[in-house]
C-alpha cells in the first residue's frame, strides 16, 4: 500500500469516529429524574434520594447539605456522569486488600440500585459481603477492592 493510500485510509477512519461526548444527554437525565422522583414533588428526599446521595459520595462530589436533591442539582450531576453506573469487571468480586470502610462499601451497594443493606462484613479475601434487596427480592451482594458490586 502506498503512503498516500495509507494516509487516505487513516483520515477516512478518523472521520468516522464519533465526536460526541460520553456525558448523559438532557433527555436521558430527564428520564432518569422522572423515574427517581416517584412522588413527583420536584425534590428527592429520604428513600428516593438514598441511591443518588450514595453516588455523590462514591464520586467524591459535593453532597447536598440537607440531603435533598433538587431537579436542577440532579440534572447538573447527571450531565456530569455522577450517576453513571459502572459494569463490574469480569471475574468480580476480585480478591485483594480492600481499603473501603463499611460506609464506603454500603454506598457502592446503594449506588448500584440495591436497598435494605444488612449484615455487611468484610471476609478473609478482602471482599465486603452483605444481604440486600434487588427488584423486591433478597440477594447476596459483594463489593471488592476495586469497587465492583456484584449480586448473587
Amino acid at each position: 500500500m502506498s503512503r498516500k493510500s495509507a494516509l487516505a485510509v487513516l483520515v477516512a477512519g478518523c472521520t468516522l469516529l464519533p465526536t460526541t461526548s460520553w456525558a448523559a444527554s438532557d433527555a436521558d437525565c430527564a428520564a432518569q429524574w422522572e423515574s427517581a422522583d416517584g412522588n413527583a414533588d420536584g425534590v428527592l428526599t429520604g428513600p428516593e434520594a438514598d441511591r443518588y446521595l450514595a453516588y455523590y459520595r462514591v464520586r467524591a462530589h459535593t453532597t447536598p447539605v440537607d440531603g435533598r436533591i433538587t431537579r436542577q442539582d440532579f440534572m447538573t450531576a447527571c450531565k456530569s456522569d455522577v450517576f453513571m453506573a459502572k459494569a463490574p469487571e469480569p471475574g468480580a468480586p476480585l480478591k485483594g486488600a480492600n481499603s473501603f470502610t463499611e460506609g464506603q462499601a454500603k454506598d457502592r451497594i446503594l449506588a448500584a440500585g440495591l436497598t435494605g443493606v444488612s449484615s455487611l462484613a468484610k471476609d478473609g479475601d478482602g471482599i465486603w459481603r452483605a444481604s440486600a434487596i434487588k427488584d423486591g427480592k433478597s440477594v447476596k451482594v459483594a463489593v471488592d477492592f476495586k469497587g465492583n458490586v456484584v449480586s448473587q
